[in-house]
This record gives structure tokens, sequence and C-alpha cells, in this order.
């Protein structure tokens, strides 16, 4: 079984905050993929370097659980590409781990 989170900010690279129908959107899309899903609605601070230059967002994450691997892999290169459009970033975090369940 696998867990996967996927970091999505809250706010454009010039500052606004990205509309809620995008945020229902994806959340759609996951609810049709995953055998669970969470939504951690708390903003988080997140901090990445390139370069000599320290970035920072805001970010909201989901996570997704499913026995369907080698398919979601499939769905979340696709929602990837979805997602930088969309949400206007060049790129999108996502973290795979396996899982097991008690």
């Amino acid at each position: 079984m696998k867990e996967y989170d996927i970091f999505v900010p809250l706010f454009y690279n010039d500052g606004s905050p990205i509309e809620p129908k995008k945020f229902q959107w994806l959340q759609r899309r996951l609810l049709d993929r995953f055998d669970g899903l969470s939504f951690f609605p708390q903003p988080i601070k997140g901090y990445w370097k390139m370069g000599e230059v320290t970035y920072h967002d805001e970010i909201v994450i989901y996570r997704g659980v499913t026995k369907k691997v080698r398919s979601t892999r499939r769905f979340l290169i696709l929602l990837k590409e979805d997602l930088k459009k969309a949400f206007e970033q060049e790129e999108i975090f996502i973290v795979e781990r396996n899982i097991q369940v008690l």
C-alpha cells in the first residue's frame, strides 16, 4: 500500500490567492482516484533553495492512500502537469511512501 502527499500552494507567485474553485476541482479528482483521502487545511510554511536564493510559500497538503500503485503513479504524473498549469507553478511536490495499515 502507498501513501501520497501532494503539496499545493495557496498563492500564485505574484502573491494573489488561488481561487477556491481550483481546490474543489483538485479534491474531486483526488476523491475519484484514491481509496482514502485526507486534507490538511492549515497553512504550512514551506521553504526551498535554488542556488543562493531561498524561496517561501504557504501550502496545504492532500494525502491519498491506495493499493493501485502503477495506475496511481500514472494519474499523479498527469495531475502534476495539470496542477502546474492551473496553479501557475514551475513545480508541484508529490511524495510517495510505503505504508502498512494496522
